[in-house]
């Protein structure tokens, strides 16, 4: 395309009746099982994704581990594992929901060529047949999964039809229906590679475009600016045009802090807990084990059951040794090498070291690239650990997200727990998966791809119940297309104003503008700077910044389509952060430590705040409603699973 020549785009118009948005873990998943029961209904279904769905979403680079898969445990075992990690809050109907068909779908991968580690005796036996995984962990199995992402679309797109696949559109707004706006009925985008909008028109669709990262200042700055741990292309779209159609949002206060090899953002997974190796402070000592009992100052220690504390409570007792003064934080990886070899031939021993850098190679390969940079050897020297900058998901650590509906067949489930079709939000017809469901973390890749699974069937039969639906879009296409092109034609009228095109009184920059948006998360909002604490003043002073930021941010310029994709990237991460920064300002207690701290409530308050923070955001004033809404439990601690809570097999 020649230079700024692209301000009159061609307007792309299609109907279908349903529409997937996205290309990651879960819209395969949905992709690969919503034919089956649209079978004979005529139903036209499109997928639309903002990369090419081979390498797009979280596990695009790779993954050296699948981190839910059940074998030999109780689903209502992982209820509490998860319920544990995420301080007692979750909604225990998803996860639940999730644990009874995740293994259909690891098994789905290894039948499609994905490489699982299996147990000596097991290594030509399938885990369908009875195989034995190599376990890291009592949820994780070792792949060798450079390549996860690619088999996985290709049975996505096999089952789709690659003719009802576009990719490389970005999907930028959601509409609800001019007729009644308690229904989705279309949404519009553009190109990244051509002049070109596209406007849908569908009676449902699947919201998975993921969770959202550069939120926060990166401790990466200068020249390694834009390293982060959680994909950089995941711009919180999903919560974003999900809260503009008035989706309620549910624990968006909630954010995972990975604690990471400092620098590389190199995974610790399968150190930790396949090669045993244990974290220790600059003096050698085990600051878990040191500052165990410092857990019952604040109430925390009622979440930590010995060694098996939630993972942002491990990040808690790290945080302290660094902020008295007693890091680094270092791993202590060639003592586990060492201990592993003591029991191994040179040739085993040449084999785990592959499989330890292999760890890397699969899924954060910039990792070797510090190690090698800083002559590191990881089996001779120890690598420090630093947590890092926090990033909003609903399907890792973390459980910011959506409030959909559960299923139906769970007893004991409150009503607030399902209003309508499994995965649905509160918007009629808008369906999610992934990180898009809230309330529910721990589900990683084979997790979303079953929520995907999950949400397809729902969306067949919302199609089938409804189908008299007419979608029409509240907004004409002149003007979809003035409001997605508005940063083109910002540029085009003013670029001549200035002999060099980045300084201009009349536009700002999309980098410039996240630069704004991330100092402002990064020091009022609990970030980096501030080790990650926050207060109802700081949190006054970001609210009148982030008004500031969004009146500014009508005034983004984007010179090119690159430039325009980071305009709207942009757009959505300021609803996503304004989301968080409201839900921690309304929760009045420390819930998650380790992740962020309020200050003023330092304590967690069972009492007063056990219970779901939810909100809902108003586009047209801007304001946000927020309320507490009641938590249940499903499964009580120590019970087996409850009667009438069925494993259901691959008929979802």
């Amino acid at each position: 395309m020649s230079e700024y020549t692209f301000g009159n785009p061609e307007v792309v118009e299609e109907e279908c009746d349903i529409l997937l948005i996205g290309g990651g873990m879960a819209a395969c998943g949905a992709a690969f099982e919503i034919m089956k029961w649209a079978e004979g209904t005529g139903l036209n279904i499109k997928l639309v994704d903002k990369a090419a769905m081979d390498r797009s979403g979280a596990v695009a680079q790779g993954l050296s581990a699948i981190n839910t898969y059940m074998g030999e445990n109780d689903p209502a075992e992982y209820v509490r594992y998860v319920r544990g990690d995420l301080m007692g809050i979750t909604r225990e109907d998803l996860v639940y929901d999730v644990g009874r068909h995740v293994d259909d779908a690891v098994h789905n991968f290894e039948d499609w060529g994905l490489p699982i580690w299996k147990q000596k005796g097991d290594e030509g036996k399938k885990l369908r047949d009875g195989g034995k995984p190599v376990r890291s962990g009592r949820w994780q199995i070792m792949i060798n999964g450079e390549s996860y992402k690619w088999i996985v679309a290709e049975a996505a797109k096999k089952a789709l039809g690659v003719e009802n696949i576009r990719e490389r559109i970005f999907i930028v707004r959601l509409f609800t229906d001019k007729n009644d706006p308690s229904r989705v009925s279309g949404c519009a985008g553009f190109s990244v590679r051509e002049n070109k909008i596209y406007i849908y028109r569908f009676k449902t669709c699947l919201l998975v475009a993921g969770g959202a990262v550069n939120v926060f200042r990166p401790r990466s700055v200068g020249e390694g600016t834009g390293r982060a741990w959680y994909p950089v292309w995941n711009a919180g779209s999903t919560y974003a045009m999900a809260a503009e159609c008035g989706a309620e949002m549910t624990l968006m206060e909630n954010r995972f802090v990975p604690a990471r090899f400092k620098d590389g953002y190199g995974p610790v997974g399968a150190w930790f807990l396949l090669f045993k190796a244990k974290a220790m402070n600059a003096f050698g000592e085990d600051y878990q084990e040191k500052n165990y009992e410092l857990l019952k100052d604040n109430g925390y220690d009622r979440y930590a059951m010995g060694y098996a504390m939630g993972t942002c409570l491990r990040n808690h007792l790290m945080m302290i040794e660094m902020r008295e003064g007693r890091g680094p934080i270092f791993m202590d990886t060639p003592s586990a090498m060492a201990k592993l070899a003591e029991t191994m031939t040179p040739r085993e021993i040449k084999h785990l070291e592959a499989e330890a850098w292999e760890d890397f190679l699969d899924m954060t390969i910039g990792q070797c690239g510090v190690w090698a940079g800083e002559n590191i050897e990881p089996d001779k020297e120890m690598s420090e650990l630093m947590p890092t900058e926090p990033y909003l998901l609903g399907s890792h650590a973390g459980c910011a997200g959506l409030w959909c509906s559960g299923p139906e067949d769970l007893p004991g489930t409150p009503d607030h727990y399902h209003w309508g079709y499994n995965r649905m939000t509160t918007v009629n017809g808008l369906f999610t998966g992934g990180d898009g469901v809230g309330a529910s973390g721990h589900k990683f890749s084979s997790g979303s791809f079953t929520e995907g699974r999950i949400a397809a069937k729902s969306m067949v039969q919302y199609c089938k119940d409804h189908p008299d639906i007419q979608p029409e879009l509240p907004m004409s296409t002149d003007e979809i297309v003035e409001e997605i092109y508005r940063p083109v034609r910002t540029f085009l009228e003013h670029k001549d104003y200035t002999t060099a095109i980045d300084i201009n009184p009349h536009y700002i920059t999309p980098k410039m503008l996240q630069f704004r948006l991330q100092k402002i998360m990064d020091e009022y909002v609990a970030g980096v700077s501030t080790w990650y604490q926050t207060n109802r003043q700081m949190l006054e002073v970001a609210e009148k910044k982030m008004v500031m930021l969004k009146e500014d941010s009508l005034k983004m310029r984007a010179k090119d389509l690159h430039e325009l994709l980071r305009a709207w990237e942009n757009y959505h991460r300021i609803i996503a952060a304004e989301a968080h920064m409201q839900h921690i300002k309304f929760r009045k207690e420390t819930r998650y430590p380790g992740y962020y701290y309020r200050a003023d409530f330092r304590d967690i308050n069972d009492e007063e705040w056990k219970c779901f923070v939810n909100s809902r955001y108003d586009r047209n004033t801007g304001e946000w409603e927020l309320k507490k809404v009641k938590w249940k439990p499903l499964i009580a601690v120590g019970e087996k699973e409850p009667e009438g809570m069925k494993h259901m097999g691959p008929d979802l």
